[in-house]
C-alpha cells in the first residue's frame, strides 16, 4: 500500500456524511409515545374543563372548598385548559416559531394549574387519594413534554444539517 492509498482509507467524503443526517428523523417510538401520552393528557385536561364548566354545582363546591372562588375563576381556568389543549394538539414544526412558543407557554400553563391543584389539596389537608388524580395528570404532563422536547431536539438536528 502506498501513501495515497492509506490517505484515502481515513477520509471522510463531507457529501456522505450530508446524506446521512438528512435522513436523521424521529424514531416512531418516540412519535408515538408522544401521541399517546399527549393525547391521554389532553383527554384529562378536557375532561376536568367539562366538568369545570358544565357540572355547575358540584365543580361551585369543589372549588370553594379549595378556597377558590367559585364563579369566574372556574370558568376562566376551564377555557384556558381548553385553548392549552387546542395549542398541543397543533401539528408540529420543525422550526422555532411561533407555535414553538405558544406550546411551550401551554406547557407552562398546564404546570402551574397542576402544581396548584397539588398545593391546594395539599393546604386543606385533603385525603390522600384527592391527590391521585392531579398526580397522575401530572404524571401524564411530564411525560408527554419529556417526548414534545425529544421530538424537537430531533427535528431541530434534522433541518440544521439540512
Amino acid at each position: 500500500m502506498n501513501a495515497s492509498n492509506t490517505m484515502n482509507v481515513f477520509t471522510i467524503n463531507p457529501a456522505d456524511t450530508m446524506k446521512a443526517s438528512n435522513t436523521m428523523k424521529p424514531s416512531k417510538g418516540l412519535v408515538a409515545g408522544f401521541w399517546i401520552f399527549t393525547a391521554l393528557f389532553c383527554l384529562e385536561m378536557l375532561f376536568t374543563a367539562y366538568y369545570e364548566l358544565l357540572v355547575l354545582p358540584q365543580a361551585a363546591q369543589a372549588f370553594t372548598r379549595l378556597g377558590f372562588p367559585a364563579a369566574s375563576f372556574r370558568v376562566e381556568l376551564s377555557w384556558a385548559k381548553v385553548a392549552g389543549v387546542a395549542a398541543l394538539l397543533v401539528p408540529m414544526v420543525p422550526a422555532r416559531g411561533v407555535i414553538y412558543v405558544i406550546k411551550e407557554w401551554a406547557y407552562a400553563g398546564f404546570a402551574i394549574n397542576l402544581v396548584s391543584a397539588l398545593i391546594a389539596h395539599l393546604s386543606i389537608h385533603d385525603r390522600p387519594a384527592a391527590l391521585v388524580p392531579s398526580a397522575t395528570t401530572s404524571v401524564l404532563w411530564g411525560l408527554s413534554y419529556f417526548f414534545w422536547r425529544r421530538l424537537q431536539t430531533r427535528l431541530s438536528e434534522a433541518t440544521d444539517c439540512s
